[in-house]
């Protein structure tokens, strides 16, 4: 919903390295609000508060991803969660940053290139 609302054409994904060691990647997939499941949260903070996500839960990697600048040389499993998150939102992801450094990023579609 917010990718198509803000016309999104691409994602970031942030600190990938820290789900290293995860046996189970989980990613919300929908929303139970009040027994109803829902592909969007509600508007309204009480609704909101009521519910509870539902999860789609992956499996995780032991490789290190921390450094890493090719998308081909990341953890099966890592490029597997990460292309489910495209799916799940529509837009390709095009940036992944693997850790702290500047140059600890996989840049897979310049953000500015048409």
């Amino acid at each position: 919903h917010t990718a198509r609302l803000n016309g999104l054409t691409g994602l970031c994904i942030t600190k990938l390295d820290v789900l290293d060691g995860l046996e189970t990647v989980r990613i919300a997939t929908q929303y139970n609000l009040d027994g109803e499941f829902r592909q969007h949260p509600p508007a309204g903070a009480d609704r909101l508060s009521r519910c509870v996500p539902v999860y789609e839960d992956m499996p995780g990697w032991s490789e290190p991803t921390q450094g890493v600048t090719d998308f081909d040389q990341l953890p099966d499993n890592a490029k597997r969660y990460l292309e489910r998150m495209s799916d799940l939102i529509g837009v390709p992801v095009d940036i992944i940053s693997t850790g702290p450094e500047r140059d600890q990023t996989i840049i897979r579609r310049h953000p500015f290139d048409t």
